[in-house]
Order: C-alpha cells, then structure tokens, then sequence
C-alpha cells in the first residue's frame, strides 16, 4: 500500500533527524533531513485523502516504463538543440527533492552529457499545491529569464527552498544584479501565470504526480517522445539509461 510505504519512509527519516551522528556523512544535511520529512509526511496526507476517494475518482497515470509524449517542448533549455537527446525534468523550485537533484545530481548530467553535447536539459515548472511559495519562485525564474538570468535565479532558488519566500525571491533576484523595477512589475503582473498552468497541465497529462519528474527520449525537431524517470534518483540511475537510449540510437555496423 503506498501509504504504508511513505509512512515507513517517514519514520526512517525521523529516525535519521533524531540521530546524534552527523548527517553529512551519509550524504544528507539535518536541515535537508528535517525538509524531506516535513516533505514526506505531506505526501502520506495527499494519499490517504486520495485513498478514501472511490477507484474510478483517483487518476490513473500512465507506468514508470510506458512512453509519454507532449506536443511541444515548451522549457528553457541548456545544452545543444541538435544533441541526441532530451531530458525535461518537471521541478517545484520549493521542493526538497528537487533541491536535492540540483545539488547532487544535475552538475555529474551537465558536465557528463550537457556539456558534451549529447543531451539537451529543459526545465518546466510544477509547483505543488502544499508549497506556498513555489509558484512565485517558477514566476520569478522566468521573469529572471527576460534579462538572461534564468538558469541563475531558478539554481538560487532551489537549492535554497528552506528560506524560499517573497523577501528571498527579491533579494535573490537583486544580488544576481537584475533591473528590479522591471523585474517586480514582471513578477507583479502575473506575466508567466498562464505559461507556469500550462506546464502543469501537460506534465499531469503525462502522469506527473510529484517533483522532481523528468521525461527523457530522442531529440525531436518539435514535441517529444520517451520514458518518465520519478524523484530524485541518483547519477548512476540516469547515467545508466542515458546511455541505453544513446546505445540505441546508433546505428549498427556491419
């Protein structure tokens, strides 16, 4: 029962945050801990509100290993628009999870792949109903965008989802140097609101559930095809099934 599993997860976690041995040296800060369990036990509570609702009620979202395809590849991109393949990875900028694949993760896929030319990264927003600052946090990346500072204030901000707020949002954005008149009357005017629904509503249509999702699969010249990897998994993970794809899409010798 998924339930049951997340709440075994919580109390590992608990466990963890109650330990006197340093985290770091498994790998995972207190403060990361004590964000991933708050994480963990809004989730138990999602699913049990969805396990009292009838079968036919509860969306049913496509498995791990069937492909997905989205008409449009929407996303700011790093890396090649001709590279092999793409990699869109569906982020709550205010999630631990996500914060957690930025620090450990992301920069191994960016210096292994991205940089090399064989993958192009997209990022999409998917900001959460439990985390109250998440959908400003994906306003204010784009607006960051206008002046060329995406990528700058979207890293900023993830990896900082402890102390996302509106206060953190705007100084974030002032120290990046950004012309802040036009970024206020940016993040003011809701400019992004319907471009941030949008990715919520295709990332749901692809059996989006949680953060961070990705979707990977050959490189199209519009839209895009492949398989969904869920959560925060490991280098060795994606390195594993880039490398399956890239396999695959070389032509066989005779």
């Amino acid at each position: 029962m998924r339930v049951g599993i997340i709440g075994r997860a919580v109390v590992a976690v608990a466990l963890l945050v109650g330990t006197s041995h340093p985290l770091s040296a498994q790998g995972i800060t207190q403060q990361q801990a004590e964000e991933i369990l708050k994480e963990l036990r809004a989730i138990r509570q999602a699913l049990e509100r969805l396990g009292g609702l009838p079968p036919a009620a509860r969306a049913q979202a496509p498995p791990s290993d069937q492909k997905v395809k989205l008409s449009k590849l929407g996303g700011f991109t790093l890396g090649r628009a001709d590279a092999p393949l793409t990699m869109i990875e569906f982020t709550d900028l205010q999630c631990p999870f996500c914060s957690r694949f930025t620090s450990t993760t992301l920069g191994r896929i960016k210096t292994a792949y991205i940089d090399t030319g064989l993958l192009r990264f997209v990022s999409r927003d998917f900001p959460l109903d439990m985390h109250p600052h998440a959908e400003r946090a994906a306003r204010a990346s784009r607006c960051a965008g206008d002046q060329g500072r995406f990528w700058e204030l979207r890293s900023t901000l993830v990896l900082n989802t402890p102390k996302l707020s509106p206060e953190f949002i705007l100084s974030s954005a002032e120290a990046l140097g950004l012309d802040m008149n036009a970024f206020r009357e940016c993040l003011d005017s809701n400019r992004y609101e319907a471009e941030v629904q949008n990715d919520r509503e295709e990332g749901a249509a692809v059996g989006v559930e949680g953060t961070p999702t990705f979707l990977l699969g050959p490189t199209q010249a519009d839209g895009f095809e492949g398989v969904r990897i869920v959560g925060a998994q490991p280098f060795e993970a994606f390195d594993a099934k880039i490398k399956q794809l890239l396999g695959q899409l070389r032509p066989t010798t005779r």
